[in-house]
């Protein structure tokens, strides 16, 4: 599906010494989260957790200290989203960030107990602006970063984002006794609106992977991953996290699979094309043999240090390598959109794009479907005599 081609010319050139990259090192290697290691049944009653969206996390004022019962009590809730859904890494942080909150809301109103929880409160809390009867003071000791952190307008996929914290909070509770009633089952969600991803041309994404790939030509193994990696991203449209989570059995040559844990441990197989194959088989043959050590364990993407190359340096690559040529900002995830646009383009069914995604919803696939649209108008009236 890849648009770009394998670079031509002579063999591939001994490998380098690994360039030196940017901090912080990789944790050492062990099990993967959110992964098919984790086990455990889904609770019946909660409601499915979305995705975490939106860049802002749990709202990051001072943190007041809670009991040690809220503590544990958060604690048991941790492992419920890790073990018992499922939830990546990234959305048990998110949720759990905003449980605490909600509690510290809570708490700061006079709260004591799990059962205080009431909708008046959540909506209150949701809405970031004091609930009915008076509010506790701020005493000296109270800091002016809290005073910003309070008037700065959320978006509304964060605030989203909180409403389904809260949710899955307290129907947690209900079913586990902590509290008598499930507060948040009228808690509604504003509606995040109808924002289009942003996408790369054909010619652009090809721009940018040909780019990756002559860097890559001297053979410098940090340079032979970028390329693999970004080759990867567009050719089957995984997500970051799945992407730096594959290990070396997760990749078939000989049938161009790659096989995906995605969100809420959901297992997919997903195809991707020769140009694809080729900064694979370079990066296998000469760049992760420089880099690999004790730390590497069975991760295919490496980093300097050996370890499983995380998130943070994956993204960093991206926009490193796509600022050569492309003047706009480019993430793992823009790639991800592009590849959904660029396969409805090409006449790809909903359904099979939704597979490869791995969407739960075929409506959030729906979404790429306005994009190719919103191509199709901007074409015609720029073309069209009488647009």
């Amino acid at each position: 599906m890849s648009t770009s081609a394998a670079p031509s010319g002579a063999g591939p050139r001994p490998p380098g010494p690994p360039r030196a990259e940017e901090p912080p090192p990789e944790p050492a290697a062990g099990p993967r989260r959110g992964t098919r290691h984790e086990t455990g049944a889904a609770d019946p009653r909660a409601r499915d957790l979305p995705d975490v969206v939106g860049e802002e996390g749990p709202d990051d004022r001072p943190a007041a200290a809670l009991d040690p019962a809220a503590e544990a009590l958060l604690a048991s809730f941790t492992t419920h989203l890790a073990v018992e859904r499922g939830r990546s890494a990234h959305t048990v942080r998110a949720y759990v960030g905003d449980a605490r909150d909600l509690l510290r809301e809570s708490a700061a109103r006079g709260g004591k107990d799990p059962r205080d929880l009431d909708l008046a409160l959540l909506r209150a809390w949701l809405a970031g602006s004091g609930a009915p009867g008076p509010r506790p003071a701020r005493s000296g000791g109270g800091s002016r970063a809290d005073s910003r952190t309070r008037s700065r307008p959320r978006s509304r996929a964060t605030t989203a984002r909180r409403a389904a914290s809260a949710r899955a909070f307290t129907a947690w509770l209900a079913r586990t006794g902590a509290a008598g009633t499930d507060a948040g089952a009228r808690l509604r969600s504003p509606r995040t609106g109808g924002a289009l991803p942003g996408v790369l041309a054909a010619g652009a994404v090809a721009q940018v992977l040909a780019a990756a790939a002559e860097v890559a030509e001297d053979g410098d193994p940090v340079a032979l991953r970028d390329a693999a990696a970004l080759e990867l991203l567009y050719a089957t449209g995984v997500r970051v996290g799945e992407l730096v989570g594959l290990d070396l059995g997760d990749v078939d040559r000989t049938r161009w699979t790659v096989r995906v844990m995605g969100k809420g441990a959901k297992e997919r197989v997903v195809p991707y094309g020769a140009p694809a194959d080729a900064a694979l088989g370079r990066w296998l043959d000469g760049g992760r043999p420089a880099l690999a050590g004790p730390r590497s364990g069975g991760a295919l993407l490496l980093g300097a240090r050996g370890g499983r190359w995380d998130q943070r340096s994956a993204r960093d690559a991206v926009r490193r390598m796509s600022a050569k040529v492309v003047s706009r900002h480019v993430t793992p995830h823009t790639l991800r959109h592009s590849a959904a646009t660029h396969l409805l383009d090409g006449g790809a069914d909903l359904r099979s794009v939704q597979e490869l995604l791995g969407h739960a919803s075929l409506a959030t696939t729906q979404l790429y479907t306005h994009v190719s649209v919103e191509r199709l108008r901007s074409s015609y009236h720029q073309a069209h005599p009488r647009a």
